[in-house]
Order: C-alpha cells, then sequence, then structure tokens
C-alpha cells in the first residue's frame, strides 16, 4: 500500500468554493495507520486539536509554513530557478515566433506554495517583461505568506488562492516543482487533462526522479536540513511515490498535446539526477522548441523514445 505524506492529509479544502474544511485528528490518524506507517501517526497524534477532535487549523498553518520555508532551501540548493529556465527559456522563444504576437504571456506555477519559483523569477526577470507570473495554490495560508514575502521583497508577481486551471485570465504555461507525486492513477491523467483543456499552449512539471537512491538522498538531505519530524517524514515519502518516466510520459499522452521527458533516468548519472521534468507542448511547438533548444534537445524524449531506449 502507498505511504500517505502527513501534509496531504492535515488539511483539506472544497475544490469547488475553496473554503477551508474540518479535519478529524483521529481520522488522520487512522488512514496512516492502515498503511502501516506508525511513526507518521505519532507525529499527527502530537497535532493541537480542540474537544471535538478536530485539528487547530492555524496550529497547521504555521507547521506548514514552517515545513515550506525549510523546503525552499532544497530549491535553492538543487537551483530549481536555473534548472526551469533552461528549459523555460528556450519554451518562450518557440512560442513567440510561433505566436507572433507579442505578449504579456502568462506563467503559472500550480501547487505553488511559499513561491519560491515565481518570486524567483520576478527577482532574476528571467523570462523576460512579457511573461506575466502568477503562483495559485489552494492552501490560503501558503498563499498568503508567499504574497505577503512578494510585497516585502518589491516583486512584480502575484498569487492567487484557488484551483489553477479555473483562473479567469488563462494561462499560456503551467508549471510545478514537487507537485506530480501527489496525483496517483486517474487523477493524474486528470492534472494532464486539464492543462491539455484548457487554453494553454504549454506545461513544464519538475518532479523527483525515480531511481533507487532518491529515498536515501531524501532522507539524508531533510535529517540536516528539516527540524520538524513532519518534514523529514514527508521529505522521504514524497521520493518514495515518485513516478518512473514511462507512467508520467503515459499520463501526460492526452490529446492535443505532445508529452516530453528531459533528461530520463536512464540517460543520467543516478548519483547526479534529483528533480526532472515532463514538459508537454501543442503539436506546432514541437520543431521550434527542439530548434530553440539547439544541442540541448538531444535530452528531449518521447514514449517511443524511451520505449526503444529499453529495448
Amino acid at each position: 500500500m502507498d505511504r500517505l505524506e502527513i501534509s496531504d492529509l492535515i488539511t483539506s479544502v472544497d475544490p469547488n468554493s475553496g473554503h477551508r474544511l474540518p479535519v478529524q485528528r483521529a481520522e488522520v490518524i487512522r488512514r496512516l495507520r492502515e498503511t502501516g506507517d506508525e511513526r507518521a501517526a505519532e507525529v499527527v497524534s502530537g497535532l493541537p486539536a480542540d474537544a471535538d477532535g478536530v485539528l487547530d487549523p492555524h496550529a497547521v498553518d504555521r507547521l506548514l509554513i514552517t515545513v515550506h520555508t525549510e523546503l525552499q532551501r532544497l530549491s535553492e540548493e538543487l537551483r530549481i530557478g536555473e534548472r526551469l529556465v533552461h528549459l523555460l527559456g528556450p519554451l518562450f522563444t518557440a512560442i513567440r515566433a510561433s505566436t507572433g504576437q507579442p505578449g504579456p504571456y502568462r506563467l503559472v506555477d500550480v501547487g505553488c506554495g511559499l513561491g519560491y519559483l515565481v518570486r524567483w523569477l520576478a527577482a532574476t526577470d528571467a523570462l523576460g517583461p512579457d511573461v506575466e507570473l502568477v503562483g495559485v495554490d489552494l492552501d490560503a495560508a501558503l498563499v498568503g505568506e508567499a504574497d505577503r514575502l512578494a510585497r516585502a521583497e518589491g516583486l512584480g508577481c502575484r498569487f492567487v488562492h484557488g484551483n489553477a486551471f479555473d483562473l479567469p485570465e488563462a494561462a499560456t504555461v503551467y508549471v510545478s516543482t514537487g507537485v506530480l507525486h501527489h496525483f496517483r492513477g486517474a487523477a493524474l491523467t486528470a492534472f494532464f487533462q486539464a492543462q491539455a483543456a484548457s487554453p494553454a499552449l504549454a506545461f513544464c512539471h519538475f518532479d523527483i526522479a525515480a531511481t533507487r537512491l532518491a529515498p536515501i538522498g531524501a532522507r539524508v538531505f531533510h535529517r540536516a536540513r528539516m527540524r520538524h519530524p513532519l518534514g523529514r517524514h514527508d521529505g522521504v515519502v514524497s521520493a518514495q511515490r515518485a513516478h518512473s518516466d514511462e507512467t508520467l510520459l503515459r499520463a501526460a499522452a492526452v490529446p492535443g498535446i505532445r508529452p516530453l521527458l528531459y533528461e530520463p533516468r536512464g540517460a543520467v548519472n543516478p548519483f547526479c539526477t534529483t528533480l526532472r521534468p515532463v514538459m508537454g507542448v501543442r503539436p506546432h511547438l514541437e520543431a521550434p522548441l527542439r530548434l530553440a533548444l539547439g544541442r540541448a534537445a538531444r535530452r528531449l524524449v518521447g514514449l517511443q523514445d524511451l520505449a526503444g531506449s529499453a529495448r
């Protein structure tokens, strides 16, 4: 049975209204014990709850903000901003050439958390002034903190509490980091279908590479960097829940999208592989994207290429 991340269980939001829903501590503990994760159940048992056993939402918010603040170090150390721009720069070059229209173009970060990626892009202006930067998350507390940080830093980006696929203004490109492993089975396919059904031209989602070393690396990093047991636990479980390259490409193979994987697991050193992106572009964008990538286009593979290399 799949192990579960504590942070996925201790908050609940109505997907339609975005309103916070009460979470029973005993129910979270029950679900964790069903997977045999007694250590995680002990962590949750120590979280404050009211007389009816409902987890204290304010305490949960404070904890998640603390954990995400510590988790930001991982993005900094792995240079996620630079790695994303390595692909997004050529992608927006291809989009500009293909549309022949001036911007603004809109980048939407799905499940942005504290908005590190959006804030980094805004601070560096790495994608140019014609790209509007928007972070979206269902967690109101995280979005509120992301907005506070952006205002304190004087950055030209914005954050929205809600569903990234239900914004009044359509995205040009969807991105995310560390989100895909939260979706399983049909929910993963639905995630990609929502983007294909939108007016967006492309997506680029970075997530943990499913290597044998990933859980070991996650355990070492999170024990060294994370102070709260929740962060240490979820960091390791997220690596254990990582999707294979083939799973991601198959799930992303939805009508109207050409799914591509950059630096597949079999083509890189497993000691150096941490996160890698799955991309999706409208079919007419693939050729200009490869042209804009230049020699790096050799690292971009489709499902057929992946199957061929496995034989």
